[in-house]
């Protein structure tokens, strides 16, 4: 087991813990109305858009700060994952697919970081639009390989849990725009708790790595930065070199 099982913990956690606090500060500020920002405290009755808790300093500051990390978090994230399904032999198309959409993914968390919606609409937009999507298209892809790659139980449990997750993400994010684009502040509220639900299902998926990041090494991110054939097979919940594990089973190399 490594220090690395931290890392998607620590994303989960900085993110989630960020982002409550302000939304918490944002909507609770001691004087609202000179802000233009919400009239009351934070509760289930008036949950504001994710977007909107980071408009004005110095929300918007932690805001940026909570973005540009947890992109270069899923980034890191995104890329150990990557080298180390290479370990295991697993050079496919959805593999590398999914690299591709972890880094769609930072770039779109960036953009949404720095560019506040009501001083940057458009690009914020942008940003959000394709951490979503991509965010979205991650977890999906990525269900697929926990659950074609499962040599254990508790890898097939892990890949029941991660299905559970994507799927809860893609009614929220569905919800989210079909309640965002109607001007009625009740289907303003639905879209706002959806995308909570949504960041935090998608965050919680994230977390779920740990599981896996026990058996990173430094050889892993060599693995990722100079892909060779050749790898010796690790298994997915521990550090050690199996020796029951087929490194190329016929299921996983037809992905």
């Amino acid at each position: 087991m490594t220090a690395w099982i931290l890392l998607p913990v620590s994303l989960s956690a900085f993110s989630i813990t960020g982002l409550w606090t302000v939304s918490y500060n944002e909507s609770c500020s001691p004087d609202p109305a000179e802000q233009g920002g919400p009239k009351t405290c934070c509760t289930l009755d008036d949950v504001p858009l994710i977007s909107k808790c980071g408009t004005y300093p110095p929300e918007s500051c932690l805001f940026s700060l909570i973005g540009n990390v947890g992109a270069f978090m899923v980034a890191l994230i995104s890329l150990l994952r990557y080298g180390q399904l290479l370990e295991q032999s697993r050079h496919s198309w959805l593999n590398t697919t999914t690299l591709i959409t972890g880094c769609t993914n930072t770039a779109g968390l960036v953009v949404v970081g720095n560019f506040q919606v009501d001083h940057a609409k458009s690009l914020h937009y942008v940003g959000t639009g394709l951490a979503f999507s991509a965010g979205l298209l991650f977890v999906c892809l990525h269900c697929a390989l926990s659950y074609h790659g499962a040599t254990a139980p508790q890898d097939l449990a892990v890949a029941y849990l991660r299905i559970v997750l994507a799927i809860i993400a893609f009614v929220t994010l569905v919800l989210s725009g079909v309640f965002f684009i109607h001007e009625s502040s009740e289907l303003q509220h639905g879209a706002a708790l959806c995308e909570w639900v949504f960041v935090i299902d998608i965050l919680v998926f994230y977390g779920t790595f740990s599981y896996e990041f026990g058996a990173v090494s430094s050889e892993t991110l060599v693995a990722a930065l100079q892909p060779t054939s050749g790898r010796g097979c690790k298994s997915s919940g521990n550090s050690s070199t199996s020796t029951h594990l087929n490194c190329a089973p016929e299921s996983v190399s037809m992905i």
